[in-house]
């Protein structure tokens, strides 16, 4: 997992616990306040942490953290930002080592190349720094809590018109179903037996398009997928899906993970594929199924022990009950989605490039800082 994270300042995250007669025996990996923690390898590498207002002799770091510690004629403030700083990010990519697990040399901590002007230089451009950035990661911290508000509005918007209609004036009937609550009248009620069928068709060469499904994006191509993940050297016998099918990732149904195939390709064997009745609208389906409360109705019927252990085989997918509304209206609500979706989109996109360009922000002036580019002195006089 990720040691360190940005939470308005790099904290640790997800600590280890170890045993008290391992933690006497270490000596280097015991945290002191003001030490400065560097993640070595993994994901997170390059980030940093600094101790604050920590007693000593109460946390230690694992092998995947260097622990720095300066002396004390320098400010181990400063060198927290130099480390955020360009010139020593660049050092440490150019020092990563390994494919399978890239990681930086214990000899990297000894050879990084760091600017050390006097004490009183250093002082001053860690409290200009701390005034900064303080402003830079509020306004950034905004940014994500919008981006957060979007995405509820989004959901909320989603589930009321796929569960509920988009004309509030029209009566509503109690569904019966705890999950759908009330539903306008001229809406019925089926068991997804009568409306879905399983295509278990194989692929003979495995050259059809593969597609994939998660809880985040529905059904996509899996080359649009920017992450490594195992593919089997060849793809005869994966199931056959075409597009308006519905393609369902048994392991993560519970989680969403779930949606309407965009186009005809082949999924994995572990998928359900299911072929959708006439009454159906596809788009509805899609946005009806992606919702978070059919999520926690599929994982009733799924099959297992533990939560992330859960199935959802058809023999349960069979026994959910969906509102069916006029097949028209089904196109006017895909219809009223894709439009919404467009507007949040944008406004995400756009709050999206401004987090990034504060973040850009923020690391020129440390960069700019740390380096004597910015009189520092100057500004505070």
């Amino acid at each position: 997992g990720e040691h360190i994270s940005w939470k308005g300042g790099w904290s640790l995250e997800s600590p280890r616990y170890i045993s008290r007669e391992f933690f006497d025996s270490i000596s280097t990996g015991i945290v002191k306040t003001d030490d400065i923690l560097l993640v070595k390898d993994g994901a997170t590498i390059g980030k940093a942490a600094i101790a604050e207002e920590l007693p000593d002799n109460e946390m230690a770091v694992n092998e995947h953290i260097f622990l720095l510690r300066t002396s004390e004629s320098n400010s181990a403030k400063f060198y927290f930002y130099v480390i955020q700083s360009v010139m020593v990010q660049e050092q440490i990519w150019l020092e990563v080592r390994g494919s399978a697990q890239p990681g930086l040399s214990s000899e990297f901590k000894n050879n990084i190349l760091v600017p050390r002007p006097p004490l009183h230089m250093q002082w001053s451009i860690a409290r200009y720094l701390n005034q900064v950035t303080e402003r830079l990661d509020e306004l950034v911290a905004s940014k994500e809590r919008l981006l957060e508000l979007i995405a509820e509005k989004r959901l909320a918007f989603i589930t009321r018109a796929v569960t509920r209609g988009l004309n509030p004036n029209v009566t509503f009937r109690d569904s019966g179903i705890p999950w759908l609550d009330k539903i306008p009248s001229h809406w019925t009620i089926e068991r997804s037996r009568w409306l879905l069928r399983e295509r278990d068709q194989r692929s003979e060469m495995g050259e059809e398009e593969l597609l994939t499904v998660s809880h985040l994006t529905g059904v996509t191509p899996r080359y649009e997928k920017r992450v490594n993940m195992f593919e089997a050297d060849t793809k005869e016998g994966y199931k056959v899906c075409h597009k308006s099918d519905l393609v369902i990732n048994t392991l993560w149904a519970w989680m969403g993970a779930m949606g309407i195939a965009p186009m005809d390709g082949i999924v994995s064997p572990a998928y359900h594929v299911y072929e959708l009745s006439r009454q159906l609208e596809p788009g509805y389906i899609d946005a009806l199924v992606r919702t978070s409360t059919f999520a926690q109705e599929a994982m009733k019927y799924s099959k297992g022990v533990w939560s992330s252990r859960l199935r959802l085989y058809p023999e349960g997918l069979f026994e959910i009950q969906l509102p069916i509304p006029p097949i028209e209206e089904q196109r006017q609500i895909v219809s009223l989605v894709s439009n919404e979706n467009r507007k949040l989109d944008a406004l995400k996109n756009a709050t999206e490039r401004t987090i990034n360009l504060l973040r850009e922000r923020r690391s020129a002036l440390i960069s700019a800082a740390v380096t004597g580019q910015i009189d520092v002195e100057e500004m505070a006089a």
